[in-house]
């Protein structure tokens, strides 16, 4: 199986066998205009934009930039926004929708007096079937009324709803750690309790607790290793949003003040580079990239806002032996004496401004913010690629960003200055037609002098410096089923880089087909090539890594049932070539009050160089996307039952077998076996 043109035969003739033997009774003709896949989640629809490659941060980062993106998603669901009487702003809280699309929504409700059913998303061209099939779970369509005010406390008190979930996770096996390293037992677990009244008042609470980390009562833990607290109150009067407690925080394209995720190269086509300023409650139990203290949003007029906030937390950190900081860290974990050595050794303090005019379809803002660490950040710069990476006590930002948005055509971006006067800057012009096609380009320039300690933003190198690029990205429709995208991404990096000792360069592109055979079936095809430069093993030149990557699709989905076949290849060009890949199947049925779903995979990868990565239904809260080499088979089983209107119970049980192994991992995550299997528990109750 290493011949590359025979994999890809292999997974086209599978992928069309099952396709044209199940298909073949159905008629294209009997699609209406509004026939669409039919999916059982949101999860289902937004895994399809996903693309764990994106960038080159490690997939630990990846990891908890996803994570963020789909805590995000699962609030928003949670708390669904009104399409009638929902504002200009509360529509652009949906990250998947471009600043035409969220005009347009508000044009064709003000012309046709509101929007009755989900069908009338087709009516509004610019949105295609993607954010079609994505709306209908973040969104409802109430009676087109005048917008209520802040509520009564005793309305509040009476009418809100509370929720409870408690999830646990149960490995079958021991690594080695569980024996003999770490200070706590081998279960990972979390609470979380939530109070909202609509959107006008939220008040969590989580707890979270990481396989490992011992459960203990002191003057550094309450318990539970990580707590997330938080208070917010939206709407009131002249203040539209104050939170208390641990918050995340954005402003303009993310260059000075980013505490969330940032837009991927595929993503980013949904939303045609568009990212707004906006404050929300940190509801995970995350380490990573939040403030805690207080920020609210205030109405200065009808036109401008002002968002203050000031916060204090901890760091975790590896110390040098002068006691200043060599790294932050963000992992969270505090299994062993030497990890328990690093938590909460330093703090960060905070303080900003974000200011926010609009006028029609302008919009105008500046940013300011201002850090002060109290040990000094020293990392080891010997290393040629860590040369200018933060250093000091004391940090600060500021930015301005700004867009216009006029007759389809639409311009956003911001310019960033730091304290030693490096800037950074991200542009971003695009235009929608109404003819189902758009088109954007994307411009970056990022100083290798230029550091923020609370920037994400769109980039190759995955971190908000040392690069510039130019990006290009397209959709078109031409054909009612037939839905195109692609990107290409050209970048050059001016300094050293991790594995690259000189100034290099990166390609990127992307071509993806997704075609409605029917109302039920769904063909997809995805090829990737990635072109990076690498030190050779001398490091006194660059060689050229080639990636290739190309996936094959087919879904199918009714009112009970969902099935997804899908090939991955993978081909790896480095000091040698590697051949890697995948078939998976994913199959989910809904009957009434419960669900179960099935996936199986087997995959065949020789390195981390060609590893694979696939979505996998997870519990309710929980994030994970995990990269699979070697050769071996997944099966995950999950199962949900919906027990009245209040409970909810969750439940699953995956299974991972290596053929070419003998342990698993490394160090104290070892597991002396080829194989292994963990349990997860899920319990809500709503009331």
């Amino acid at each position: 199986m290493r011949n590359w043109r025979q994999i890809i035969i292999l997974i086209a003739a599978t992928l069309f066998y099952h396709v044209h033997t199940a298909g073949q009774s159905l008629r294209a003709d009997s699609i209406t205009p509004e026939g669409l896949p039919q999916y059982f989640s949101w999860q289902q629809v937004w895994q399809e934009t996903m693309n764990m490659e994106d960038n080159d941060l490690d997939d630990e980062e990846k990891e908890t930039e996803m994570a963020d993106y789909h805590e995000l998603l699962q609030e928003l669901a949670a708390h669904p926004i009104d399409l009638n009487t929902a504002t200009r702003e509360e529509l652009e809280q949906l990250p998947f929708l471009s600043p035409q699309q969220v005009m347009d929504i508000i044009e064709y409700r003000d012309r046709y007096g509101g929007l009755k059913s989900v069908g009338e998303f087709r009516m509004i061209r610019s949105i295609d079937y993607r954010q079609a099939q994505l709306l209908p779970y973040f969104t409802y369509m109430g009676t087109q009324q005048e917008r209520k005010h802040f509520p009564y406390l005793s309305n509040i008190l009476k009418k809100g709803r509370h929720e409870a979930s408690f999830y646990t996770r149960v490995p079958l096996y021991n690594r080695k750690g569980d024996r003999n390293g770490y200070l706590g037992y081998k279960y990972r677990h979390w609470t979380r309790y939530q109070f909202s009244y609509g959107n006008y008042v939220k008040i969590g609470l989580t707890s979270a607790q990481d396989a490992g980390e011992p459960f203990t009562w002191n003057s550094q833990q309450w318990g539970y290793d990580a707590w997330t607290y938080y208070v917010q109150v939206k709407e009131l009067d002249k203040l539209k949003n104050l939170i208390v407690g641990k918050y995340k925080l954005s402003a303009g394209m993310g260059l000075t003040l980013n505490t969330g995720f940032s837009l991927g190269k595929l993503s980013i086509l949904q939303s045609l580079g568009r990212q707004t300023s906006t404050l929300r409650p940190h509801t995970s139990a995350s380490t990573a990239d939040y403030f805690e203290g207080v920020a609210a949003t205030v109405a200065l007029g009808r036109q401008t806002t002002l968002t203050a906030f000031v916060s204090h937390r901890s760091l975790d950190a590896t110390l040098n032996d002068d006691g200043t900081i060599a790294t932050i860290l963000q992992s969270g974990y505090h299994r062993t004496p030497k990890e328990q050595t690093k938590r909460n050794n330093s703090r960060l303090t905070s303080t900003g401004m974000h200011i926010a005019y609009r006028h029609n379809r302008l919009r105008l803002g500046a940013t300011a913010i201002y850090d002060h660490l109290d040990r000094e950040l020293n990392p080891n710069t010997s290393s040629l690629f860590r040369r200018y990476y933060a250093q000091g006590q004391n940090f600060a930002n500021i930015g301005l960003d700004y867009g216009y948005l006029r007759h389809r055509l639409s311009f956003s971006g911001e310019t960033a200055i730091n304290a030693n006067g490096s800037i950074a800057t991200i542009n971003a012009l695009s235009y929608q037609s109404e003819n189902a096609w758009s088109i954007m380009a994307l411009q970056r320039f990022y100083s290798y002098r230029y550091t923020s300690l609370h920037a994400h933003a769109f980039s190759e190198g995955g971190a908000v410096r040392n690069e510039s690029g130019i990006y290009i990205g397209a959709t078109w429709q031409p054909l009612a089923r037939l839905h195109l995208q692609g990107y290409a991404d050209f970048a050059h990096f001016p300094w050293a880089r991790y594995r690259v000792s000189q100034p290099s360069n990166a390609q990127d592109y992307l071509c993806e087909a997704t075609y409605l055979l029917s109302r039920q079936w769904t063909l997809k095809g995805r090829y990737r090539m990635h072109i990076r430069q690498l030190d050779n093993e001398q490091k006194t030149t660059l060689r050229q890594h080639n990636e290739h990557r190309a996936r094959l699709a087919a879904t199918y989905g009714n009112k009970e049932w969902t099935t997804t076949i899908q090939g991955d290849g993978v081909k790896a060009a480095n000091n040698t070539i590697e051949y890697g890949w995948m078939v998976s199947q994913n199959t989910a049925w809904k009957k009434s009050w419960w669900q179960l779903s099935a996936q199986t995979a087997y995959f065949d990868a020789p390195s981390y160089e060609a590893r694979i990565y696939v979505y996998e239904r997870q519990m309710p809260h929980v994030f994970a996307s995990p990269a699979y080499y070697g050769r071996g088979f997944r099966l995950a089983l999950t199962a949900r039952a919906q027990i009245g209107q209040h409970l909810q119970l969750d439940a699953k049980i995956g299974h991972t077998h290596y053929y070419d192994r003998s342990t698993i991992g490394s160090g104290l995550q070892e597991i002396d076996g080829n194989s292994l299997t963990d349990i997860d528990l899920h319990v809500r109750w709503r009331i």
